[in-house]
């Protein structure tokens, strides 16, 4: 049995060697998502900012043109690994604006809450993801880690 020193040394042996892969999986994973749903709301801008609007959201055309654009773009250049720092924060100050909006459980139907509570931790947990790549960087396997040289 290895002691917790051991424990220790090993896990960062063998995350530290895979840190470029597990960052490139991090970056497909979280923003996929949003290139999807991002990419959806451009095609269907206008139905989009009428339930911006509908939920009281001021300057819903113009916030909700951004946000989607933020949402858009900002996915695929966390996928591409491309600005990544800026795009993940982007994100997440998008993912913030729209889990203040669209999950607030606190003023849901009590037969709606219990899901728009669970919508709005699944959204705390992607910010926090975010706030990851932010801080790490998109990796070796990204065109930053290619524009910096990191091959």
């Amino acid at each position: 049995m290895m002691n917790n020193a051991t424990d220790a040394g090993w896990t960062d042996r063998s995350v530290g060697a895979g840190q470029d892969a597990l960052l490139l999986a991090a970056r497909v994973l979280l923003g996929a998502i949003f290139v999807q749903s991002g990419f959806g709301k451009l095609m269907a801008l206008g139905g989009f900012i009428s339930g911006l609007e509908s939920q009281g959201v001021p300057a819903a055309a113009v916030l909700g043109t951004i946000g989607a654009l933020v949402e858009a773009f900002g996915g695929l250049a966390v996928v591409l690994g491309a600005w990544t720092r800026l795009a993940a924060l982007l994100v997440a100050v998008f993912t913030v604006a729209a889990t203040l909006i669209a999950h607030r459980y606190w003023d849901a139907a009590p037969e709606a809450a219990k899901m728009q509570q669970i919508q709005f931790m699944k959204n705390l947990a992607i910010i926090g993801g975010f706030l990851s790549l932010a801080a790490s960087g998109g990796g070796r396997f990204s065109i930053d880690g290619w524009r910096m040289g990191r091959r």
